[in-house]
């Protein structure tokens, strides 16, 4: 179901999630450092995943293993879900989902549109999230009914223009179908907007929705690892977030936009047929 940010919680929850918002904080710190600094010059795909072009990098193996180290060491009971399969249930309730290199394609051209994406849940609902960006020299930050902040600036989405003056950002799918359906639906879409980008990093777009420098985002295919921290700051920073009408962000379809975009454009991706069930 789409939400508005700002919801709170429990005083306690918001205790709970501000401490697990230092640790995630610290994490996603070191291994935007390791990424950033221990790129090798010969950087070449380790393996690819659902397609010949849906590629792994050395780098994104060694930083998931940077991060659910650390994790194992200051929250070792907690559960873990994470893009190069990490993942192991834990007894706390708590869950960590992780990318930790969100944009692979665009780091192994050497393009800096790439981040590491740290959330953290309870119950499904995500308690806190953080985005590093290090080329950007970024930090996205947000606890649930606490806001969204980059850095120590708290964030708020762009007024809401209407959707024919609205910039909005997608991603197409490794898979040559998927892919070729994408096309077709931005096409139809592009003559309704102000214009479509494509930066290559889901969790960056939903920062960016929350930052104002989007109107809008959408895209068909993503994982909870590609969306957790990013959904969570960009409802912070009061952007309306979904799948299809009266649904979550989910693996079919994930939409978040200003308040004002959001109802136009998610109902033109339905009528487009932009989501899979």
């Amino acid at each position: 179901m789409s939400d508005v940010s700002g919801t709170a919680g429990a005083p306690g929850d918001r205790t709970l999630a501000s401490d697990l918002l230092a640790v995630a904080l610290e994490a996603a710190s070191r291994a935007g450092a390791l990424l950033r600094d221990g790129r090798p010059d010969d950087l070449a795909v380790a393996a690819t995943k659902s397609s010949p072009i849906d590629v792994v990098t050395e780098m994104d193996i060694a930083a998931e293993k940077l991060i659910t180290d650390f994790l194992a060491d200051r929250r070792p009971d907690d559960g873990i879900l994470g893009e190069e399969g990490a993942s192991r249930e834990g007894t706390t309730g708590i869950r960590w989902v992780i990318d930790p290199l969100d944009g692979t394609v665009n780091y192994l051209y050497g393009l800096p549109t790439w981040a590491v994406s740290i959330a953290v849940q309870r119950g499904g609902e995500t308690l806190a999230g953080v985005v590093e960006a290090p080329m950007r020299a970024e930090t996205y930050r947000a606890v649930r009914g606490g806001g969204a902040h980059l850095g120590e600036h708290r964030l708020a989405v762009r007024p809401s223009p209407t959707l024919d003056q609205a910039l909005v950002s997608t991603g197409f799918n490794y898979v040559a179908d998927v892919r070729a359906h994408q096309a077709e639906v931005a096409h139809r879409l592009i003559p309704r907007l102000r214009d479509i980008r494509r930066a290559g990093s889901a969790a960056i777009d939903l920062c960016d929705v929350a930052a104002g420098r989007l109107d809008g985002y959408y895209e068909r295919g993503l994982h909870p690892w590609d969306y957790a921290a990013g959904d969570l700051i960009a409802r912070e920073a009061g952007a309306l977030t979904g799948g299809r009408p009266g649904e979550r962000p989910h693996d079919g379809l994930t939409v978040a936009a200003s308040p004002g975009v959001f109802g136009p454009l998610q109902e033109l991706l339905e009528e487009y047929g932009a989501w899979h069930d």
